[in-house]
């Protein structure tokens, strides 16, 4: 149980309600886990945030199998629990190889990497764990996805940061029927 009850359109400030209403409206329900359900506390910055996490998601010029090594780096980055359970299978179905998922849950350094998969880990790691990314972790992402796709992962990174920090800070349960081995922290 996440540490604030279920979202309720009464709980939510009546100013917020109309946005609350759309989100229900587009999702079909309240959301009961996941970043949303604790988002939705203030439902106009769920809209937003949770519209950008799709898209960034779904439909940049990443191809998917960056796309999830980007969100898994995230989670493992910032030990997210939920959010590496709802992305290692999808990552795997994309392509990335189950030696690197696995090797990034258990804080292995990966093998036989592509070069754009260093590139990503590389440029991850490096802002995760300095606040910073330097010229040559830059200039490989550049190099490999140009300046919009580095634009991409770059705020694909940030927003899957933006999620796990909500996740864990309202102690969102993971699911109970794992899709993966929880994350060793």
């Amino acid at each position: 149980m996440a540490r604030t009850p279920t979202v309720t359109r009464q709980s939510v400030p009546e100013n917020e309600r109309a946005a609350f209403d759309a989100f229900v409206a587009d999702r079909g329900e309240v959301p009961s886990t996941g970043p949303g359900s604790v988002m939705l506390n203030a439902p106009g910055v769920a809209q937003r945030a949770l519209g950008l996490a799709l898209y960034l998601r779904t439909d940049t010029s990443l191809e998917p199998r960056i796309r999830e090594l980007a969100m898994l780096l995230a989670a493992r980055e910032n030990d997210c629990q939920f959010i590496w359970n709802a992305h290692a299978p999808p990552a795997r179905r994309a392509g990335l190889r189950d030696d690197i998922v696995d090797a990034l849950r258990d804080r292995r350094e990966p093998q036989n990497l592509a070069t754009d998969e260093i590139a990503v880990i590389n440029y991850g790691r490096e802002f995760f764990r300095t606040r910073r990314v330097g010229e040559a972790a830059f200039d490989a992402v550049v190099n490999h996805f140009g300046v919009n796709g580095a634009t991409e992962l770059t705020t694909l990174m940030g927003c899957y940061a933006m999620l796990a920090f909500n996740v864990n800070a309202f102690g969102v349960d993971l699911p109970d029927e794992l899709s993966e081995v929880p994350l060793p922290i």
